[in-house]
């Protein structure tokens, strides 16, 4: 097991076969798990639960882009200690430049790797909003 302080991730994906698969790996390593299937629910979520990591869709359907939607959180003086990590199947450099620019604080690629997602997701907890190099 990963995680024993009970710590809260909220996963921010429009596919509900990632989000599902995210939870199941996640709560299995003792995590917390909160959902949202675009920017306005991630929101709306954060008000109501305070997360200690947003895994964040960087394409999502709606209003608020993933990337919209990371600038608006880090807006809020309470989440600028949160990690925003970016999920993305992009891995082009200008997107990458956009997501550190709207305020994510690094990047887990898709396809996921579910064996080292715990561990990943535990390390930027432990890192918080700091930015990558």
């Amino acid at each position: 097991m990963v995680n024993d302080k009970g710590k809260t991730v909220l996963v921010v994906d429009d596919n509900d076969d990632v989000r599902r698969l995210v939870k199941k790996v996640l709560e299995m390593s003792g995590f917390n798990v909160n959902e949202a299937v675009d920017g306005e629910g991630a929101l709306r979520s954060i008000g109501d639960q305070m997360p200690d990591l947003i895994l964040m869709d960087i394409r999502l359907p709606g209003k608020l882009s993933g990337l919209d939607a990371t600038c608006r959180i880090k807006e809020d003086s309470r989440m600028q200690r949160v990690p925003v990590v970016a999920l993305t199947a992009s891995v082009l450099e200008r997107d990458r430049q956009q997501a550190l620019a709207a305020g994510c604080n690094g990047f887990i690629a898709k396809p996921l790797d579910i064996s080292a997602l715990p561990k990943m997701v535990e390390t930027f907890i432990d890192r918080g909003a700091i930015a990558p190099r």
